[in-house]
């Protein structure tokens, strides 16, 4: 692929990385409802699979906390509703046993039926009154029963706030949050109406908290409001209560922070312990672990007192249910059914523990938006420079990455930043450049098949194509080898082959001398006529490509020696060809217009190699090399031919022939010694001792016109005044 190409592609890339970098922080920070909510929900499940796997076990804290359970043993013995009288036998059963502070998970918004007040009443109205039965009353009356047990311990009642206007009894006075006046413009959820208990039970008790549970729009709780706005004062959760009750704090206080034209929660202050919040006064659920992670007792066991009473020793007790028919089960990150009383349990533990909270500070936004966007823009300029493998490896390593770092917040620092986000942005840059990769891959293996295909052998396509960024379709200059073959006396055989015969005897011949080329590495450049074009190291490089070109040629000239034997048997004419070879720098690249190119060579030492291919009649020979192409086969052996100026250059070259056993006479490879002194002598003007080795060697091999042509030469220098720099070169006027 050429550089511009990578350029562009790069450019293209990073653009879009940019794109998607900015499309998810909109998609992060969206305030568009469905959007919020698709995010939401998809950050809980991340949330809940980061809960889950870095729970610590604890089976206790610094503070023992029971639940005391409603269950359906309890019930199958006692019924249900309890009768008050019984919630009063176990208010006192815990209160000797030394619980600190017991909190119901349940609304007492009813008074009891007395069974001597009915009895009363119906006595009265048959005008029959019983002095017995009015000294029944207060003996028989559960609500007071109840309340009266309230004296032995720390009672804390439930409430339900709702965003109806419906109001069903009393909002307690004396659970106040301390600064419960607050701004308008506090960010804490705010209810029209409320279910209390009764107003003799809250009258008595020593705090009411509200039990509302604070579901995520997928439904599942993963945090709890400590404090819920009504009117113009604050109320504290049930668990945030039990907790101002067990350490003995008289109030309890709200820390806020103005933000713009908003005032947000920064935490609550129990006692001198400040519990951060989110700005609207929620924490995150601590969960100790799955359902029953907390002791579970059964009421009726705490009644008939079977159990191990000292447990209950200074401990904070929740009364609820777990029964699957009173409908207290939650969805939460730990279980679908979660007993809602243990809920309370877990948030209270984080406020006496508050090491077990974690929290999202008030600039995790900032944080966010730094990150995501420095992670963009790292992927977006760094994954279009990476091949396919580095590419998902990389990916791989800044998810890990992201991953990891949030984890370690978490854990480390109890900081509970968003994840899903960060992934979301890995997920889809790293895709996109894998995608986009791949379909560019394919386009350059396709633009390489199409382009090399007929020029190039099959195993270098599949070298290109494994590795394409090595190949460059731009012009480019480098050291190559070319190779120019024509057919002798071509026009005289065309004349006499109809154009069917023709077509079949080039076929004939181009389909072995394309092969040939192939095998050794070569790059079919073009066929004109009966003319072959062919290169060395282009488009894959090669570094023995001046020896390759040679060793091709002989190749071809032994195809083309053979194939004469079989023209004659089917009375065509026989073919012989002159190869003409050169090494040097050339231009080389997918040249042409917009309606058509081809990947060619172009340069003076193309056009010299081209030269050469026509001075193999001169010479009478079949290969005609460079000084250029044969310092670089060392290994290979030359009979040199001449020095010769060829038309428009001025500087001379040394040109030589191939030697092979196979194409050459025995005698003229026996005197190709002889020659070479007979040339020196020519050189050194020494005409004498040249002309009588080559006549001696022209009488044993008459049909050699090299030997000729030097005779005739030598004949003609003699004639001559020759320049004191003459370097035995000899001019050919003609191409």
């Amino acid at each position: 692929m050429s550089i511009l190409t990578s350029l562009r592609t790069i450019y293209r890339s990073t653009t879009v990385g940019i794109g998607i970098t900015i499309l998810v922080l909109l998609l992060q920070f969206s305030h568009v409802t469905s959007i919020h909510q698709m995010m939401q929900r998809a950050e809980g499940i991340v949330y809940d699979l980061r809960l889950r796997n870095t729970l610590e076990p604890r089976t206790s804290g610094l503070v023992d906390i029971l639940i005391v359970d409603l269950d359906e043993r309890t019930m199958s013995h006692i019924g249900w509703p309890w009768p008050r009288p019984e919630l009063a036998n176990l208010i006192t059963t815990l209160a000797d046993a030394g619980t600190a502070v017991i909190a119901f998970d349940v609304i007492f918004s009813e008074a009891e039926r007395n069974p001597a007040k009915q009895i009363q009443a119906y006595l009265t109205e048959q005008q029959t009154p019983n002095d017995f039965i009015d000294k029944l009353v207060p003996k028989l009356d559960g609500d007071k029963a109840f309340v009266d047990s309230f004296a032995n311990t720390d009672i804390v009642l439930g409430y339900v706030l709702q965003h109806d206007e419906m109001r069903r009894g009393q909002l307690p006075q004396h659970t106040l949050v301390s600064n419960s006046v607050v701004d308008d413009n506090l960010q804490v959820e705010s209810y029209k109406g409320y279910v209390t208990s009764l107003p003799r039970f809250h009258q008595a008790s020593s705090g009411e908290g509200f039990i509302n549970s604070s579901q995520d729009s997928d439904g599942f709780l993963r945090k709890s409001a400590l404090l819920y706005r009504y009117g113009e004062h604050l109320y504290p959760s049930l668990s945030l209560e039990a907790a101002r009750l067990y350490a003995l704090a008289d109030t309890v206080a709200v820390k806020t922070q103005p933000a713009a034209n908003l005032v947000n929660v920064e935490g609550v202050i129990v006692g001198n312990e400040l519990i951060p919040t989110d700005a609207e006064g929620r924490v995150l659920i601590p969960y100790r672990g799955v359902a029953r992670s907390f002791p579970y007792i059964s009421a009726i066991d705490v009644l008939n007192q079977s159990i191990d009473m000292s447990q209950f020793e200074g401990a904070v007790v929740f009364v609820g249910t777990s029964a699957i028919g009173l409908a207290d089960l939650r969805a939460t990150p730990m279980g679908v059914q979660y007993p809602g009383v243990e809920v309370h349990a877990n948030v209270l533990e984080g406020i006496l523990a508050p090491q077990l909270l974690k929290y999202r500070p008030d600039w995790w936004e900032a944080a966010i938006a730094i990150y995501l966007s420095l992670l963009g823009l790292l992927l977006s300029y760094l994954l279009p420079k990476l091949g396919p493998s580095r590419m998902a490896l990389t990916g791989i390593i800044a998810l890990l990455g992201s991953i990891a770092g949030n984890i370690w917040l978490w854990s480390s620092a109890n900081i509970a930043l968003p994840l899903f986000s960060s992934i979301m942005l890995v997920f889809f840059i790293a895709i996109y450049n894998i995608i986009h990769g791949f379909f560019t891959e394919s386009r350059q293996r396709q633009q390489i098949k199409s382009i090399f295909n007929q020029y190039v052998p099959p195993a270098h396509i599949d070298k290109m194509l494994n590795a394409p960024n090595d190949i460059s379709m731009e012009g480019e200059r480098k050291e190559l080898t070319v190779l120019f073959s024509d057919i002798r006396n071509f026009t005289s055989i065309s004349e006499r082959l109809t154009a069917n015969q023709l077509k079949q005897l080039l076929n004939r011949y181009f389909d072995p001398i394309t092969e040939c080329i192939f095998v050794h590495q070569g790059t079919i450049d073009k066929y004109v006529g009966d003319m072959v074009m062919a290169f060395w190291g282009a488009p894959l490089n090669d570094a023995n490509h001046a020896q390759n070109a040679v060793k091709s040629a002989v190749e071809m000239l032994k195809i083309t020696e053979k194939l004469r034997s079989e023209l004659a048997q089917d009375d065509l004419p026989a073919i012989h060809i002159g190869i003409g070879i050169n090494t040097g720098h050339m231009n080389v690249g997918d040249m042409g217009s917009t309606f058509r190119k081809a990947y060619t060579v172009l340069g003076d030492a193309v056009n010299l190699g081209s030269r050469l291919e026509n001075l193999t009649k001169f010479y009478n020979v079949t290969c005609l090399v460079s000084e250029a192409t044969k310092a670089q086969c060392p290994e290979l052996e030359f009979r040199c031919i001449d020095k010769v100026k060829v038309k428009g250059k001025n500087t001379a070259v040394s040109i030589f022939q191939p030697i092979d056993n196979d194409l050459m006479d025995a005698q003229e490879l026996l005197q190709i010694p002889d020659y070479h002194r007979a040339y020196e002598h020519y050189l050194k003007q020494e005409w004498q001792a040249a002309t009588k080795i080559l006549q001696r060697l022209q009488q044993a091999c008459p049909n050699v016109t090299l030997y000729q042509i030097y005779l005739q030469r030598i004949v003609e220098l003699q004639q001559q005044r020759l320049p004191d720099d003459w370097d035995g070169s000899f001019t050919h006027t003609s191409k």
